[in-house]
């Protein structure tokens, strides 16, 4: 417990306090017999959080992740072609022409770290084309998550491996069939790709891939099926965005549109956000303003902290793990 040691010898304040007080409000929600989805905003996977996300998830320590579609892809792209990515610590003194140098080496650039385009999203694009296309001449249809579950298990891609795989969260996740919530799966590499094949007739219905409706009702049916009075559902929220909003809103669905009275709230609150309260932001709303959509509630557990979510959110898990 080195790691948890130094974080409560030195974190006494401010949003450093915080950090202490939500991780151990996360391990009381669990101890309690709660569970947790944790969401994932930015690019956590090209972060590398995979690392010790998968850690959490083979520990059964998060119950299910809402994520973008650029951290469903992308830690399989960083699964696949690690090797070839290229670091840029000096991205902040990069000029028009230092990009454009960067683009002509079809080097895709995510603030400090170049994905390689041919090595992770063609080598990727090869694989589930053809799990798209299967699927689309059966008469099937599946969620982006259950594409790379079905992909990830089937072995295909492991002469592909360029880390240590057991560091891949959403190979843990499809291990244990952790249910996944991707809002908004058109907005990623993989999502533009996917439409360029129903557009060129290679994949003939587009409903082959199911939808962000679908994706609520799927997690309507988790939400109740899971949450009870007596082991309620946490909400860890790493970010801001369609990958939190989203989500959290199932509980004001079941309660006001399906008179699902019964449904508990949330049962614990948490975000990281370097979003400042201003107005109209999601990201940085605080928490108690949950409270009027019906998300929360006044006794609800509630932790805000604003910081980077690549330091914080490590720390966060490392108290939870007990390392």
């Amino acid at each position: 417990m080195e790691v948890t040691n130094f974080l409560k010898k030195h974190y006494k304040h401010f949003n450093a306090a915080s950090v202490i007080d939500a991780a151990e409000g996360y391990k009381t929600h669990l101890n309690n017999g709660g569970k947790m989805l944790v969401t994932l905003a930015g690019a956590m996977s090209t972060a590398e959080l995979g690392i010790i996300l998968a850690e959490m998830i083979r520990q059964d320590k998060i119950h299910a992740i809402s994520c973008t579609g650029a951290n469903l892809e992308e830690d399989i792209f960083n699964l696949v072609a690690h090797d070839f990515y290229e670091r840029v610590p000096h991205y902040r003194e990069l000029s028009a022409a230092d990009e454009e140098e960067l683009l002509s080496r079809h080097l895709n650039r995510v603030t400090d770290t170049c994905i390689p385009e041919e090595e992770a999203m063609r080598r990727l694009e090869h694989v589930v084309l053809k799990y798209w296309e299967k699927a689309d001449k059966a008469g099937e249809s599946y969620f982006p998550h259950e594409f790379f579950y079905q992909i990830l298990l089937s072995g295909e891609l492991e002469q592909y491996y360029q880390i240590d795989p057991k560091n891949s969260w959403m190979l843990e996740a499809a291990k244990k069939n952790l249910p996944i919530i991707c809002p908004g799966w058109e907005d990623s590499t993989l999502g533009n790709i996917y439409a360029g094949h129903v557009i060129s007739g290679d994949i003939k219905n587009v409903h082959t891939m199911k939808t962000g409706i679908q994706y609520m009702m799927y997690l309507a049916d988790f939400y109740t099926q899971t949450a009870t009075e007596e082991s309620t559902i946490g909400f860890f929220q790493i970010g801001g965005g369609i990958a939190g909003d989203f989500p959290i809103c199932v509980v004001p669905m079941l309660h006001q549109d399906l008179q699902r009275t019964g449904v508990p709230l949330w049962g614990y609150f948490a975000q990281i956000s370097d979003s400042t309260t201003s107005y109209g932001s999601y990201s940085g709303a605080v928490p108690n303003e949950k409270i009027t959509w019906g998300k929360l509630g006044k006794d609800t557990p509630k932790f805000m902290i604003e910081s980077d979510a690549t330091i914080v959110a490590p720390l966060i898990f490392a108290i939870v793990l007990d390392m």
